[in-house]
């Protein structure tokens, strides 16, 4: 895929799931968020918890969640703290981190809390 092409795949990838996470209620804060220490793929509010969502796109859910390295999760995890400084509650906020699987036929798996510091 090219550049282009694997942007727009990515951001198609994004607005899928933030209408199905929109589906079962959460509130959309923020889409493609970049801090410092790197780039949240979606922000959501569940009630009181902020949810931080990874989101991968490949052919199946297994290839997927292969690209979701250690150190990705470092950046995110960076990326998150960063993120809650602006919070009233800050580094106390209540938070998720889940990770949304897209498979090439549009499928969404998303795992909550797929992500723990």
């Amino acid at each position: 895929m090219s550049g282009a092409v694997s942007y727009h795949a990515g951001v198609a990838a994004e607005t899928a799931v933030a209408a199905h996470y929109a589906r079962a209620g959460l509130v959309l804060v923020a889409q493609r968020w970049r801090g410092a220490g790197g780039e949240i793929d979606l922000i959501l509010r569940d009630g009181a918890v902020l949810v931080f969502v990874e989101v991968k796109k490949s052919r199946d859910f297994a290839r997927a969640l292969l690209q979701v390295t250690p150190r990705k999760a470092a950046r995110i995890f960076a990326a998150a703290s960063e993120y809650l400084a602006c919070e009233p509650r800050g580094q106390d906020t209540d938070t998720r981190f889940d990770v949304a699987l897209v498979a090439a036929s549009g499928r969404i798996q998303v795992i909550e809390n797929a992500l723990g510091p």
